[in-house]
């Protein structure tokens, strides 16, 4: 075999002496469709709930821990201005983000522009619609123009891009007001970036989770009407759970990622991270539509009517997930679950290993930032230990090709899995980390909604890593202290049928009656 290894050396590096940037993808394209998969009928516009009539409250906190109905409603009568919701939530962000670490930069220059130009369309009688004047935050792996985004990473903190991603120009679009860039876990792992760790609000000696860190963190404290976040693996939804906010994680193809950092091309996908369900349809809806300029994009109509009915819906549960690691919260949600008079059912998935699939994840990643470990600037992320990027990238490179082709079949059947089951029930409800829908479902690319399901009692907790070592991510908390922290419950269903899934989560929501968002910022 020796004799036959020179060339495919010297092809390796004729490959390697060609540059290849963070946006260049490849041949391959992912698409979650399979044969016999049949895109919903268009039906109009979405259709959202009726104005929140609710009073406008003299207290400030108030209003910055509204969700989006009420803040829209309230905006669009003239009952609240867009420059004032905008600076309630800049005086927070000032306040409170030395605490939480939750903002990479805040504009308020450019918050306070857009906001009095969103005030003054309103007075001319043009409203752009739910999102009209609502203060955003967004994650710092999008681009925008002519303001640093350094995607966590200390070689790309001075990175300043001349041109907005796809998701900004659709906000603008729909009259949303930038607050400014909320934290990212270094290349979109985790909670630590060049600027330090982003805090739980519930908890400051721990972290928000990842990678929309800061997304989770600062929706959950107050500090903007709604942010955007994307998921790779599980990053949307575990901050969500952590920090307890409402994380829609789309079809995967839904929203363009033009503009933003890749990580996984056949993985990476945008979301809203929110206070309440409607609010995340509110935010979809803005931001849906296929791009060319996004390899991945898939043409596809958003179908929602706040009012629909889930009258003889199928909801399935894997008994598996309700098993061991499974909580009190988790076993309370499946029963108010039951008491929504739709259809419960027990569900079962083949036997495969689904875990097996995280080495495509790390291997697209690797890839994707191959440069950083040739090059050794991988040193100088801040994160070290054994699970982290650096280590994570150089195992990667012990991945052989074949095994990877192998390991794309099998996601072939995995999907084939997924088919199957979303044809036994409308969707899934389950814990969002027992049992293997986590890691499946983002390999498939269906929809996952996450939502607060009710409070815990627990000590501070550190951050899985993507090895087998924990890395805590807050000072070591030694007196035995518990916090009261949210926790959240999963709902998964079928490709691009997110309007049916959110009217479950609504209906979830009313069910559990879980109190209001609101930490009280323990120390």
């Amino acid at each position: 075999m020796v004799g036959n290894l020179e060339g495919q050396i010297a092809s390796a590096r004729a490959r390697r002496a060609v540059p290849l940037t963070n946006a260049a993808p490849t041949a391959s394209r992912f698409d979650p469709r399979l044969a016999n998969f049949r895109m919903p009928a268009p039906q109009g516009p979405p259709c959202f709930g009726r104005p929140d009539a609710a009073p406008l409250p003299s207290d400030t906190a108030d209003i910055a821990f509204a969700p989006l109905t009420r803040l829209s409603a309230w905006i669009a009568s003239g009952r609240l201005s867009s420059r004032t919701l905008t600076g309630i939530f800049l005086a927070r962000i000032e306040a409170l983000n030395p605490k939480l670490v939750c903002f990479a930069r805040v504009t308020p220059d450019l918050a306070l522009a857009q906001a009095d130009a969103a005030d003054a369309q309103l007075r001319a009688g043009v409203n752009l619609g739910p999102l009209h004047g609502i203060p955003y935050a967004l994650k710092d792996l999008f681009d925008t123009k002519g303001i640093v985004t350094g995607w966590g990473a200390e070689p790309f903190r001075d990175r300043v891009p001349d041109a907005d991603a796809a998701v900004v120009s659709r906000l603008r679009a729909a009259g949303a007001v930038l607050l400014g860039k909320s934290t990212v876990g270094a290349l979109a792992y985790g909670d630590i970036w060049y600027g330090g760790v982003t805090r739980n609000p519930w908890n400051l000696n721990e972290g928000s989770s990842g990678s929309s860190a800061g997304s989770a963190a600062a929706t959950a404290a107050g500090l903007c009407g709604f942010a955007i976040g994307t998921e790779t693996i599980g990053s949307i939804t575990s901050p969500s759970q952590r920090c307890g906010t409402t994380g829609l994680r789309p079809t995967f193809g839904r929203v363009s990622r033009a503009g933003a950092m890749t990580l996984c091309g056949s993985l990476d996908k945008v979301g809203p991270i929110c206070r309440s369900v409607e609010d995340t349809a509110m935010v979809l809806a803005a931001m849906n539509g296929r791009d060319i300029a996004d390899r991945g994009s898939i043409d596809a109509p958003f179908v929602f009517d706040a009012e629909a009915k889930i009258d003889g819906m199928r909801l399935g549960y894997l008994p598996e997930a309700f098993g061991e690691g499974a909580t009190e919260i988790d076993h309370a949600a499946l029963k108010a679950a039951r008491g929504l008079g739709i259809e419960i059912v027990e569900v079962t998935l083949p036997d495969l290993p689904y875990g097996a699939l995280m080495n495509i994840f790390c291997a697209e990643a690797a890839a994707t930032f191959e440069d950083l470990t040739l090059s050794d600037q991988d040193d100088t992320l801040t994160r070290q230990d054994e699970g982290a990027w650096p280590n994570t990238f150089r195992k990667a490179r012990f991945l052989s090709a074949v095994d990877h082709v192998q390991l794309d079949r099998l996601r072939f059947q995995v999907m084939l899995a997924l088919d199957g089951l979303f044809a036994q029930v409308d969707a899934l409800i389950g814990p969002l980390m027992t049992g293997p829908m986590m890691v499946a479902s983002n390999f498939t690319g269906h929809p996952c909604l996450h939502l607060r399901a009710g409070f815990l009692d627990l000590g501070t907790r550190s951050s899985a890593s993507l090895g087998a070592s924990k890395l805590a991510t807050g000072e070591a908390d030694t007196t035995g202290r518990t916090f009261r922290v949210p926790q959240g419950i999963s709902l998964w269903g079928r490709l691009f049928e997110e309007g049916p899934l959110l009217n479950l989560g609504m209906a979830m929501e009313r069910a559990l009656g879980v109190a209001e968002l609101r930490p009280a910022f323990p120390t």
